[in-house]
């Protein structure tokens, strides 16, 4: 997927998107994948990881959102990710399956520790 289609799909306005969308044309590196999964797989797989980055002091933005925007998606999506260019934040992309829109994106600190976003 190409950058300026990324920033496209990215122009929405809650945090986790705005965020993206800033560390993304601020030198971010990213991936997106080929293929989709079923969203019902991503779902229960991130909100495992939401509640083991609570247990840890952690509270990753647009996470939980992201899994219940996922559950009502309800078609399989693709995942991507954003890394800073100071690799101190990454974010997680969830596509539709062709990626033509996003379907939510959550983001959190890297590496593992409580941090600001880099905005």
């Amino acid at each position: 997927m190409e950058r300026h289609v990324l920033e496209a799909l990215l122009a929405g306005d809650d945090e986790a998107s705005v965020i993206a969308l800033a560390t993304l044309r601020s030198g971010a590196t990213y991936w997106v994948g080929d293929r989709a999964q079923p969203a019902g797989q991503h779902a229960g797989v991130f909100k495992r990881r939401l509640q083991r980055m609570r247990m840890h002091g952690l509270e990753p933005l647009g996470l939980e959102r992201a899994v219940q925007l996922i559950r009502e998606h309800g078609q399989p999506v693709r995942t991507g990710l954003i890394d800073s260019a100071d690799r101190t934040w990454t974010t997680l992309l969830f596509l539709t399956e062709d990626g033509s829109a996003l379907v939510a994106c959550a983001g959190w600190p890297l590496p593992f520790v409580a941090r600001e976003p880099p905005l």
